[in-house]
């Protein structure tokens, strides 16, 4: 039988919001997330999630791509066009590769395929919590040159003035510049800004790449250079 951990004197449960109309599947997340010490809540169709997210706040949320009155997929839109950056983990069918890509370009966290491990969704609920929660104490912006990143309100800007990201776009950016003048590699790229290993084509990193130099075009104290065979190195000329 499995033991419930009992929360720490002083210590905060996390919270995560369930968007899931499979009833068994719902509960039995429950269930596990509250073995593992976690708050949560069920929400069985699109719009009792959104209400939900706007009038609480989540550490997390499970979101299934295909539920009833808003699809997942536009509940995830809709959240992040309120510049809320709570961490989502998609819940997907196995045959829905264009969702999975779409979730990921609106700016999903990660996603798990369906039927899945619970230890697997597990380990990856606490490695995005915890992600989340790095970088208590240290410094909200990253700045080189003219270049500044706000780790806080996700915005960069150019010499003042911004310039406008995707979610994506903007952790891929984050990841770049924190490992600057290092040459990375597709499979690193995929690992750390999608959060997943990635089994499908490594040109989805290769978009974003292209897509992230066009609207950096101008800031002359950076360059994303390709390495041929390899990947990309984020070069910062001094």
């Amino acid at each position: 039988m499995k033991d419930f951990n009992f929360p720490k004197v002083g210590e905060r449960m996390k919270k995560i919001l369930i968007v899931e109309d499979e009833e068994k599947l719902s509960r039995v997340l429950q269930l596990e997330l509250q073995y593992e010490n976690y708050e949560t809540e069920i929400a069985d169709n699109g719009l009792d999630a959104l209400f939900l997210m706007r009038e609480k706040k989540w550490d997390l949320v499970l979101l299934d791509i295909m539920i009833p009155e808003l699809s997942g997929l536009e509940v995830l839109r809709r959240l992040r066009k309120t510049d809320d950056h709570t961490p989502v983990i998609l819940l997907t069918a196995r045959d829905q590769v264009h969702d999975k890509v779409s979730g990921l370009d609106l700016g999903a966290n990660d996603y798990v395929t369906k039927p899945f491990q619970i230890e697997e969704l597990l380990a990856r609920i606490r490695a995005h919590l915890r992600q989340s929660t790095n970088g208590v104490g240290e410094s909200d912006t990253l700045e080189v040159g003219e270049l500044a990143l706000d780790l806080q309100t996700r915005q960069v800007t150019r010499a003042g003035t911004e310039i406008e990201l995707t979610p994506r776009e903007f952790d891929l950016l984050v990841y770049l510049l924190k490992n600057k003048n290092i040459v990375l590699t597709r499979e690193q790229i995929m690992e750390q800004v999608w959060g997943y290993d990635y089994m499908g084509e490594a040109r989805t990193v290769d978009v974003h790449v292209k897509k992230l130099r066009r609207k950096l075009k101008g800031v002359n104290s950076v360059c994303i250079e390709t390495v041929w065979g390899v990947g990309y190195k984020f070069e910062v000329n001094s």
